[in-house]
């Protein structure tokens, strides 16, 4: 009976191992290289905004590696960040209205290490 117990535990345990290495990994950005506003002030953003909401959305996108560019950190939300938001929010599941609020903010402060979305041409 005790046997059994520990096999069961080992099985256990072997498959919580085996799903955790199957989750993708997260890449955390790191909130003191993009210090322009607050992790706690989150305003909501959206094309044509300038000021540092939208410089600290540039910056914290840059985090995302691969083929999306690097956005100038200018403090402008142009048709090229429009595009790059849209795609992170897309690899989330979240609907691509390129408008920058609770939910895309906590997937900038977050992203994903990979996105299945082609980033579009």
């Amino acid at each position: 009976m005790r046997q059994h117990r520990l096999a069961t535990l080992g099985a256990a345990l072997c498959t919580t191992a085996a799903l955790g290495l199957a989750v993708p990994p997260v890449a955390a950005a790191v909130p003191h290289q993009c210090s322009y506003l607050s992790s706690a002030s989150r305003p909501a953003v959206t094309f044509g905004d300038t000021g540092v909401g939208v410089k600290q959305a540039q910056c914290l996108s840059n985090a995302w590696g691969g083929e999306p560019p690097k956005l100038t950190l200018d403090g402008v939300y142009d048709s090229v960040m429009l595009k790059k938001i849209e795609w992170i929010q897309g690899c989330h599941g979240l609907p691509a209205s390129g408008i920058i609020e609770d939910r895309t903010w906590q997937v900038l402060y977050h992203p994903a290490l990979d996105c299945y979305n082609p980033y579009p041409a």
